[in-house]
């Protein structure tokens, strides 16, 4: 969004506000990059992106399993999406769901060998479409730091705490 746009919509975009370029530049990088990886798996004749995301939740998993409330929490799908998607890999024998005997209300989702197998052969083409699509443009360093960069957001994001007060947070709490 332009800085005209942006203050049209009601916006106090400012140039020289670098957070706002920063969410601008990640919100602009996912809309271009998901969908140029979607198309190489599609291409490749692979599993689609969200399955993928799915399967290899389930497979770092202790077991190669998870709650389905566990796993709407891991993966960047909304909870509907992976219900509805886990129904798709139960249905292709990527994953099955099996009843939670200790909570009938919940169940998990779990990984079968066939799942396992997709992943594996998935790999390549997801790994490739990511070093053609983000890392072309980039330096080993610089990818490095993206990656610490955008660590230290999810931490925070996850800890419920703004980014800048991230590394401040341990020394208050030790102090109470």
């Amino acid at each position: 969004m332009t800085e005209e746009a942006a203050t049209s919509a009601g916006g106090a975009s400012r140039p020289e506000d670098p957070a706002v370029d920063a969410w601008r530049g990640l919100l602009v990088a996912h809309s271009r990059l998901v969908p140029a990886v979607e198309a190489d798996l599609r291409a490749a004749g692979q599993i689609t992106l969200s399955w993928y995301d799915v399967l290899l939740e389930l497979n770092a998993a202790p077991g190669r399993r998870l709650r389905m409330s566990e796993l709407g929490q891991r993966v960047v799908l909304s909870r509907t999406r992976v219900s509805r998607i886990m129904d798709e890999l139960a249905a292709a024998g990527l994953a099955e769901r099996q009843p939670d005997q200790a909570d009938g209300r919940s169940s998990f989702a779990v990984l079968t060998p066939a799942g396992r197998d997709a992943l594996r052969l998935a790999w390549p083409v997801y790994r490739e479409a990511i070093r053609r699509h983000l890392a072309a443009g980039l330096t080993p360093e610089q990818c490095r730091e993206l990656a610490t960069l955008l660590d230290q957001v999810i931490k925070a994001a996850d800890a419920g705490l703004p980014v800048a007060r991230q590394a401040t947070a341990p020394m208050a709490h030790r102090a109470s």
